[in-house]
C-alpha cells in the first residue's frame, strides 16, 4: 500500500484503528464470526442465514468490502456472500466448483478474480472471474502447485499469483492476466520445508514466505522472479510458522508459529531487523493466522488455545492486549480484517 493510501485510511479511521469489521472462522456452526472494530470488539453480526458446512480455514474480504469469501473444510469449499454491515444471501456455487478441502481463499487487488486453495485434489489451485458471483473457471496452470496449505496470494499490482504447498520446491508463481502464464523458475535457495503462506510487501518489491523446519521465513526480492534469498532473521521465529504478513506500511513483518511467543514482529527494510519485544501478555497457543488493521494500528493473532484470538494496538511495538470478545469464540482458524 502507498504511503498516501494509508494516510487516507488512517484519516478516516482514527487513531487507534477503528471503522472496519473483523471476520473470525473457526470450528463448529455457525463457524464465522464478523465483529465491528474500533480500537476493540464491538458489536457481533447476525449470522449468515446459509452458514458454512465445516470448519472456516481461510477468510477474506473482497478489496472494495462488499464481498466476503470463506474457504471451508466441507463439500463447498467455497462460500461467498454479498457484505454490507452484515451478511447477504449467499452467491451461488460455482458451474465448476473446486474439488478439494478448501484451505485458503484471495480475492485479486482490483476484486475481478477469486482464488482458493485445497489440499486433497489437484490442482490444488483455482481460480474464477468474480463480479457478485462466479465466472467460468480459468484453464488450470500448465506446471500444478502441490497442496496449498494457506492462502494463495496475488501481488498488489495483480500481476502476479502464488501459493505456498508442501511439496518441493514449496513456493509456486504464476504471472497472472486472466489466465495463469508459465511458472516462474524456482528460487535459487528453496524455502526448507513446506510452506504454509506467502505474502507480498505493499510495494511489491518483498515476497515472504512461512514454512516448516528452521529457519521458519524466508523472504526474496521480487521483480518478475525470485531473487537471491534475504538473509535470515538473527532471531528466527520459534519452531513451524504459520503465517506471515506485512504491516500496511511495509515497514514491518509478522510471523506465527507453533510455539512460545507464538507470534513474532520483525523491522522491516531491505532485509530482517531486530525482532521487537514480544507482547506482555502472549497468544495462549499455537499461532495459525495474523493480520494487521488497515490502518496499521493493530495486530490480530488466532491461535490454538482459548480465548483462540488475541488483538493489540500497534506503535512500532505491541500495546496492551485488548479485551476478549464478549462471547467466547470456538477452536479458531482464521481472520481477515475488512478494507474500512
Amino acid at each position: 500500500m502507498d504511503p498516501n493510501s494509508l494516510n487516507a485510511i488512517k484519516g478516516a479511521a482514527g487513531a487507534g484503528g477503528g471503522g472496519f469489521d473483523l471476520a473470525v472462522g473457526y470450528d463448529g456452526s455457525p463457524r464465522i464470526n464478523v465483529y465491528t472494530w474500533s480500537s476493540g470488539f464491538g458489536t457481533k453480526y447476525a449470522d449468515p442465514s446459509t452458514v458454512p458446512i465445516d470448519t472456516v480455514l481461510g477468510v477474506a474480504f473482497s478489496p472494495d468490502g462488499a464481498d466476503i469469501a470463506m474457504a471451508d473444510y466441507g463439500s463447498a469449499f467455497v462460500n461467498v456472500y454479498p457484505w454490507s454491515s452484515g451478511f447477504g444471501t449467499r452467491y451461488a456455487d460455482p458451474s465448476t466448483k473446486a474439488a478439494s478441502n478448501g484451505r485458503g481463499v484471495a480475492f485479486s487487488p482490483d476484486g475481478a478474480d477469486i482464488a482458493v486453495a485445497g489440499v486433497t485434489h489437484s490442482p490444488y489451485l483455482w481460480v474464477y472471474p468474480w463480479s457478485s458471483g462466479f465466472g467460468t473457471k480459468y484453464a488450470d496452470p500448465s506446471t500444478l502447485p502441490g497442496p496449498g496449505y494457506g492462502n494463495p496470494a496475488f501481488s498488489p499490482d495483480g500481476t502476479v499469483l502464488v501459493l505456498g504447498h508442501n511439496y518441493t520446491p514449496y513456493i509456486s508463481a504464476y504471472p497472472w492476466s486472466s489466465g495463469f502464464g508459465t511458472r516462474y523458475a524456482n528460487p535459487s535457495t528453496l524455502p526448507t520445508g513446506y510452506s504454509t503462506a506467502a505474502a507480498f510487501s505493499p510495494d511489491g518489491t518483498v515476497l515472504a514466505v512461512s514454512h516448516y523446519t528452521s529457519p521458519y521465513v524466508t523472504a526474496y526480492p521480487w521483480s518478475s522472479g525470485f531473487g537471491t534469498k534475504y538473509a535470515d532473521p538473527s532471531t528466527l521465529p520459534v519452531g513451524n510458522s504459520h503465517d506471515v504478513a506485512w504491516s500496511p506500511d511495509g515497514a514491518d513483518l509478522a510471523v506465527v508459529h507453533w510455539s512460545s511467543p507464538y507470534v513474532s514482529v520483525y523491522a522491516w527494510s531491505s532485509g530482517f531487523g531486530a525482532k521487537y519485544a514480544d507482547p506482555s501478555t502472549l497468544p495462549t497457543g499455537m499461532g495459525r493466522q495474523v493480520a494487521w488493521s488497515p490502518d496499521g494500528a493493530d495486530i490480530a493473532v488466532v491461535h490454538s488455545t482459548s480465548p483462540y484470538i488475541s488483538v493489540y494496538p500497534w506503535s512500532s511495538g505491541f500495546g496492551t492486549k485488548y479485551a476478549d470478545p464478549s462471547s467466547a469464540l470456538p477452536n479458531s482458524r482464521c481472520l481477515a480484517f475488512s478494507p474500512g
